[in-house]
């Protein structure tokens, strides 16, 4: 039940199951990655699910942007294209048509974290880890950056973008960036049987109630984290980390 190339798509009863699947590069994000998200969330609507539960082939969530794709955004312009792709695809989790349910089955770092941020709950496997990595490579999670003080506050937004630092799913929870930690092999079960709960409510109420929790409040703060983060991207810091990451 599949025409993507990073995603695959199948049904578990009223549930859909959306695997970020690309498990050999640890579901890393490409380009096409971004490109597909908001398509997939479509089919996923139209197969008359009631809920989606989004999770990671493999023994990871996601490990956040396919740094090799990096050297591909050699100017401002190519940077605020791709950046204006990204966030379009995350801001897609919060706009979908149906509830989104993280199932974060191993590290979720940089873009990883930034998609448990968009999800509408999300419960974590004991082997979970996430933490935003981008400062290591010169830049900032320009998506999380905005999400993060919504979700978490900004302090831990603070600390997380700083430091690079990773947080386990006990921390994950503490801080509201999961809800519900949950034995690694019981993981989908649960996030599917969660899926089921709230299928069985009448869909009406339950995707108004999303609409209305997931109000745009993000305004200008998406605009200015495009173009900070665009910037960065054309440092000799970022290009120089790239280039060490590469080449390691």
């Amino acid at each position: 039940m599949s025409e993507f190339e990073v995603f695959r798509l199948e049904r578990r009863g009223e549930v859909a199951v959306l695997w970020l699947n690309r498990p050999e590069k640890l579901n890393a994000m490409a380009p096409v990655f971004f490109r597909e998200l908001p398509a997939v969330l479509d089919a996923a609507a139209a197969s008359g699910a009631g809920a989606i539960v989004l999770t990671g082939a493999g023994r990871a969530f996601s490990a956040g942007g396919d740094i090799a794709s990096f050297v591909e955004l050699a100017d401002l312009a190519r940077c605020r294209r791709h950046l204006r792709s990204v966030y379009d695809a995350f801001w897609s989790v919060e706009r979908a048509e149906l509830p989104v349910i993280g199932a974060v089955n191993g590290i979720a770092f940089g873009g990883g974290t930034e998609l448990a941020l968009a999800c509408d709950i999300v419960l974590a496997s004991d082997q979970a880890r996430f933490a935003f990595k981008e400062a290591a490579v010169g830049l900032m999670p320009g998506y999380g950056i905005v999400r993060g003080p919504e979700v978490i506050g900004r302090a831990w937004t603070r600390w997380l973008s700083f430091t690079g630092d990773e947080i386990d799913a006990e921390q994950a929870v503490a801080i509201g960036l999961a809800q519900r930690v949950v034995p690694h092999d019981r993981l989908l079960d649960e996030a599917v049987a969660l899926g089921e709960r709230i299928a069985a409510n009448p869909p009406f109420a339950v995707r108004a109630a999303k609409s209305f929790v997931n109000a745009d409040t993000h305004g200008r703060a998406l605009a200015d984290s495009i173009e900070a983060t665009a910037l960065l991207f054309s440092t000799d810091d970022h290009r120089a980390k790239v280039a060490a990451f590469l080449n390691r």
